[in-house]
C-alpha cells in the first residue's frame, strides 16, 4: 500500500504540481458543516467563496448571490468516475475564486454528495478550509439571502494543490486494508447486499460494513438538512475508533459524505476514490454477495 501511494505521489511530482509545503499548520477556519448564521455572519468576508454543486439549469433558475457554479458531474469526476487530473482541477478551483487564503463553503441540491465530494477532493489538494453548508438549497436559503439569476464570474485567484495522500486510497491498497482497516460501505442496502448494481458484479467489498450516507440527512420541504452531529454519533457508535477508515460507494461522493460526518465524529478516514465501479467491474477482486445466500 505505500509502495503504491508512493508512485502516486512521485506521479504528482512529475505533473509539476505537487512538492509545495502542506498547509498543516493553517488554521481552520471554516466549521465542516457550516450553519445558516455562520454564512450570514461571514457573507461579506472578502476572502469567502460559496460554491454552488447543482446543474447549471438549476443554478441559472436562482442561487445565492455570487455563488460560483461548478456542476458536479461535470466537473469532480473524470469518464471513468475518477478524480480528474490535477491541472484540470487547478484550473477549475482557480477559476472560481480559490487560492489558500479562501473561506469555501459548498452546497448543492439536497443529496449532499455532491457538495461532499467537492469538500473531499479540495481537502486531499491541501485545502482544509472547506465547509458543507448544512440546508441544501431550497426556501429556507431564498428566505435567509439574497437570491440572483445571474451566471456569477469569480475573480480569478492561484489555487496551488499540495497532495495529501492520506485522505485517497486505490484498489491495491484497499484490497491490502481488508481485514485490517474498517471498510465502510456508503451505498443503499439493496446495493450493498448485491440486488442491485451500477457494476457488472454484484454485492460489496469483503468485510465491508454499511453504513448509506442517506441517514447523515433528512428530508426537509425547506430544504434537506443534515443532522446533528449528536444524533450521528449514535448511528456510527459501533465502529471502533482505534481502526482506521476506508470509505467507497458507487463512484465517491457518497463516500464523501460519510468522510464529512466521521472525521467530524474523530474517526481517521479515506476514500476510496474508484469504489464500486471500479471494484465491482474487476473479475480478479473479490466481493460478497449476500443476495445469493438468500432464499
Amino acid at each position: 500500500m505505500k509502495i503504491f501511494k508512493t508512485i502516486l505521489i512521485l506521479i504528482f511530482v512529475f505533473s509539476g504540481l505537487f512538492g509545495a509545503p502542506t498547509l498543516d499548520n493553517k488554521e481552520k477556519k471554516v466549521p465542516s458543516i457550516v450553519s445558516i448564521d455562520w454564512l450570514k455572519n461571514n457573507f461579506d468576508n472578502p476572502n469567502l467563496s460559496i460554491i454552488d454543486l447543482r446543474q447549471k439549469e438549476d443554478y441559472l433558475k436562482g442561487h445565492i448571490k455570487n455563488a460560483v457554479n461548478i456542476p458536479a458531474l461535470k466537473s469532480l469526476f473524470d469518464e471513468k468516475f475518477f478524480m480528474p487530473k490535477l491541472d484540470f482541477l487547478k484550473e477549475l478551483f482557480s477559476n472560481a475564486g480559490i487560492d489558500e487564503n479562501s473561506l469555501v463553503v459548498a452546497y448543492d441540491n439536497g443529496d449532499f454528495i455532491w457538495a461532499a465530494r467537492f469538500y473531499w477532493i479540495l481537502q486531499t489538494l491541501g485545502h482544509d478550509n472547506v465547509g458543507l453548508l448544512k440546508v441544501s438549497y431550497g426556501p429556507l436559503i431564498k428566505r435567509e439571502f439574497s437570491i440572483s439569476t445571474d451566471d456569477y464570474k469569480a475573480l480569478r485567484k492561484e489555487f496551488i494543490p499540495r497532495v495529501d495522500d492520506e485522505k485517497i486510497e486505490t484498489k491495491l491498497s484497499t484490497y491490502l486494508s481488508i481485514g485490517k482497516k474498517t471498510i465502510i460501505d456508503g451505498r443503499k442496502k439493496s446495493h450493498y447486499e448485491g440486488k442491485e448494481s451500477l457494476a457488472k458484479r454484484f454485492g460489496h467489498i469483503p468485510t465491508a460494513q454499511n453504513y448509506a450516507c442517506t441517514q447523515n440527512y433528512q428530508v426537509s420541504k425547506d430544504g434537506n438538512v443534515m443532522r446533528d452531529l449528536n444524533e450521528l454519533k449514535k448511528v456510527y457508535k459501533d465502529i471502533p475508533k482505534d481502526k482506521e477508515i476506508i470509505l467507497y460507494c458507487d463512484g465517491g461522493a457518497e463516500a464523501a459524505l460519510n468522510y464529512i460526518v466521521l472525521k467530524e465524529l474523530g474517526y481517521k478516514t479515506s476514500v476510496y476514490d474508484g469504489s464500486w465501479l471500479e471494484w465491482g467491474n474487476d473479475s480478479e477482486l473479490p466481493i460478497v454477495n449476500p443476495s445469493l445466500n438468500k432464499k
